[in-house]
């Protein structure tokens, strides 16, 4: 139960200091859609969405009206396409179905157009993956995640290698809006099921039928509370940051119960992670500055990211029973403001977000680099992502935007709470003979555990 003065402190990290529920998702299980014939699965998949997900806009917005808690956004997240679609093919139909569906229930985004090929792809899943650059550009509010690389099975290189070719084709189908498709693609090491944040949301296979998922973020109420404790110790730093974690997690955790009653579907988890938007005052990077860091990107940088994540982490799991999906910081570059200072101003570049990495929630998020960047070295970025993710046994993504007919030292805008990303220089030395060589890396000695 909360006491008045944890209602009167949760008002003002929602009036002052931008808390806010970041998005409503609800999980749909399509195994039950699945025929051989694509116009009956392409069919089920739309009936069984539209009922499910009829009531989730409108019940968002009811509790945000009752409860003076912003919602931001409503979602949907599906089981893999790939999994359902094989028998009959026609991939894109069903990714106009998703699209379509989504729509029709008023949702911001459906994620879950996503392949596992971890350790080799099926004939069915490379014609998916080949799918999935038209998929994304033919449709408007559709994710896609493709999960390449896990800490039992080691990294898929030959995937890494295709995946370097479909972003740039992402990228080409939709040069008129600054390579759009390619932010909606998500490239994953030890993708988790139950994500409710796009763009790499999707309703693994060992989830129910329907499920709710809340997704929490509060970057400007960290900032506020370590404001209180400037100069003084990390041990002081740690525990503001846990204290401040807990009050965020209990109200996602009030929003999901009270979505889970009113849709009548289970809740799943609260997903208490400090993502970030264009706003000011809502940024991960102004919370490692207020650390003491004249900017991020700064020596100490990771350090700082790496306190930031785990308080933030035990501070939830005392909050709530059923913490899950990534729970952490986000580094989004595009989506933070104090991150897009930083890039700006030459303090953060991309071999020092590479680093950060290996302690945030994510990985690389939101990156956008030249337009001619090659294939080869968009998948050796791919690659040495993965690489943190399997041997530190954690999930870890690229999400990255070969912007058409940019370079370095020009911006690009993508709108909304995508935000305005600066286009970051990469090294120029060429990987093609590495990512040529194909095959699968293995897994580290660590995931021999049985």
């Amino acid at each position: 139960m909360l006491d008045q003065k944890d209602i009167l402190t949760t008002i003002k990290m929602i009036e002052t200091q931008k808390l806010d529920i970041r998005t409503i998702t609800t999980g749909i299980s399509l195994f039950d859609c699945v025929s051989d014939d694509y116009k009956r699965c392409t069919q089920n998949i739309y009936d069984k969405i539209t009922r499910l997900a009829d009531r989730l806009v409108q019940t968002g917005a009811e509790i945000e009206s009752e409860f003076g808690i912003p919602i931001v956004n409503k979602r949907i997240s599906v089981t893999p396409i790939s999994l359902v679609s094989q028998s009959c093919g026609h991939y894109i139909e069903f990714a106009k179905t998703l699209d379509k569906a989504a729509k029709a229930v008023g949702v911001d985004f459906i994620g879950g157009y996503s392949a596992f090929c971890q350790k080799a792809a099926t004939t069915g899943e490379q014609a998916f993956l080949e799918s999935i650059p038209e998929a994304l550009a033919t449709t408007d509010i559709v994710c896609a995640s493709v999960n390449v690389a896990t800490t039992r099975a080691g990294i898929n290189m030959d995937a890494v290698r295709m995946m370097g070719g479909v972003i740039k084709r992402a990228t080409a189908l939709t040069a008129d809006h600054n390579g759009y498709a390619a932010t909606k693609l998500v490239v994953f090491a030890n993708a988790v099921e139950d994500n409710p944040f796009m763009a790499g949301a999707f309703h693994g296979t060992g989830e129910g039928d329907c499920v709710i998922n809340v997704g929490v973020s509060g970057p400007g109420v960290v900032k506020a509370a370590l404001e209180e404790v400037r100069g003084q110790s990390f041990d002081d730093v740690a525990h503001t940051i846990k204290r401040t974690a807990f009050h965020i997690t209990r109200t996602g955790q009030l929003v999901a119960r009270e979505a889970s009653k009113r849709l009548g579907v289970p809740f799943g988890i609260v997903d208490l992670s400090l993502a970030p938007t264009p706003r000011i005052g809502d940024s991960v990077a102004h919370i490692l500055e207020e650390m003491g860091l004249e900017s991020c990107g700064a020596h100490g940088t990771t350090a700082a990211l790496a306190l930031l994540n785990d308080a933030v982490k035990k501070g939830g799991i005392m909050a709530s029973s059923h913490v899950g999906g990534l729970s952490g910081a986000f580094i989004p570059v595009s989506e933070d403001a104090g991150m897009i200072d930083a890039v700006k101003k030459g303090a953060l570049s991309l071999e020092k977000l590479e680093a950060m990495t290996c302690v945030c929630s994510v990985g690389l998020d939101m990156i956008a680099v030249p337009g001619d960047t090659p294939e080869s070295i968009l998948s050796a970025i791919i690659a040495d992502e993965m690489a943190i993710g399997v041997v530190n046994t954690k999930t870890t993504a690229v999400r990255i935007i070969p912007v058409p007919g940019k370079q370095v030292g020009d911006t690009v805008d993508f709108g909304g709470l995508l935000g305005t990303a600066p286009i970051m220089a990469c090294n120029g030395y060429s990987p093609e003979a590495f990512i040529a060589r194909g095959g699968r890396i293995p897994a580290p000695v660590h995931a021999q555990r049985n």
